[in-house]
């Protein structure tokens, strides 16, 4: 049983972020294991392929031998997912903080099974980061960065469930109703997936990052002061591959196809930027039927820094089922 206490400062640090590096490396790992991911056979059937390209298995081969060595032990080493440090980062610029710190001390992921603790990672010599720096690229630029949209949208669903969550309960049932391995008791968090042992914040908070890839919870650490992180299973992954055929034809002769189509991608929140590459449509063409859908209260839009979100409201998801 893994324990993380938190002091007096550590509920004010609490917060939550995305980590495309840590979806990359982890889909790696799921195409070689199709059974333990059933849940992304459609996604995994689809770049399964690539896998057998010459030019991209060698690019990809140190990241091969690194994450598919002992399915008993870790996941993949510590230095190659350190803790998200930004909410909405960019793979590029995870990358960048990877070469900069993973050739320093790291700590493992959370083991697979309880009864085989993970050692520490050995730190990786900077020539070996490069090439595993290059394998992460060409899988991201191959198998995952097309799909992103799609993933990253379910991931901030996530986060948008838990931000009302905490208006209405708390951040103690948030992190409570993180994961059904996870438990909040007293001032700690517990669970069997996470390492054995007590880890206390030290004052940085802590980073919760939902995954579309993750099948359990895991712990990422990092030297120094930045936060460590606890990854979870996202909500409603099982809809990540569904099919997005058209939806009735009596809400397209209603709104009009083009409308039609904006509101039932807004089922998870999304940008104009995001739901221009969905829908096929323009971003001004996105941007007109979205101020349409707002005005009649089926959409509903939030800013975060210089993005804004669009979502359905109560009476869009009514008339999407309604459809």
């Amino acid at each position: 049983m893994g324990e993380v206490r938190f002091g007096v400062h550590d509920i004010a640090g609490v917060r939550f972020a995305i980590s495309p590096l840590w979806e990359t490396v982890v889909s790696f790992s799921a195409v070689s294991d199709p059974g333990r991911y059933a849940v992304h056979l459609p996604w995994i059937t689809s770049v399964r392929a690539l896998r057998e390209d010459r030019a991209l298995a060698r690019r990809t081969a140190p990241l091969l031998a690194l994450t598919t060595a002992d399915p008993l032990r870790a996941d993949v080493p510590g230095f190659l997912t350190p803790p998200p440090r930004c909410p909405l980062a960019e793979f590029e610029e995870e990358l960048a903080i990877l070469l900069a710190t993973g050739a320093g001390p790291a700590e493992s992921a959370a083991p697979a099974e309880p009864a085989a603790p993970a050692e520490p990672a050995e730190p990786a010599e900077p020539a070996e980061l490069a090439r595993l720096a290059d394998a992460l690229s060409a899988w991201w630029e191959a198998a995952v960065r097309p799909y992103w949209p799609r993933i990253r949208a379910v991931l901030e669903a996530d986060i948008a469930y838990r931000t009302r969550q905490l208006a209405e309960d708390g951040i103690q049932e948030v992190l409570a109703r993180l994961h059904p391995a996870l438990s909040w008791t007293g001032d700690r968090l517990l669970s069997p997936d996470l390492p054995p042992a007590v880890h206390d914040l030290d004052g940085r908070g802590l980073t919760l990052a939902p995954s579309a890839f993750a099948v359990r919870c895991h712990l990422l650490t990092a030297p120094g002061p930045t936060p460590p992180a606890v990854v979870y299973p996202a909500r409603a992954v099982g809809t990540l591959w569904e099919r997005r055929g058209a939806r009735g034809e009596g809400l397209a002769r209603l709104l009009g196809r083009s409308r039609a189509r904006l509101l039932a991608c807004t089922s998870s929140p999304a940008t104009t930027t995001q739901l221009a590459a969905r829908t096929g449509l323009s971003l001004g063409a996105v941007s007109q039927h979205l101020a349409v859908l707002r005005d009649t209260g089926l959409v509903t839009s939030h800013r975060y820094r210089r993005e804004v979100h669009y979502a359905t409201s109560e009476l869009g998801d009514a008339l999407l089922e309604r459809s």
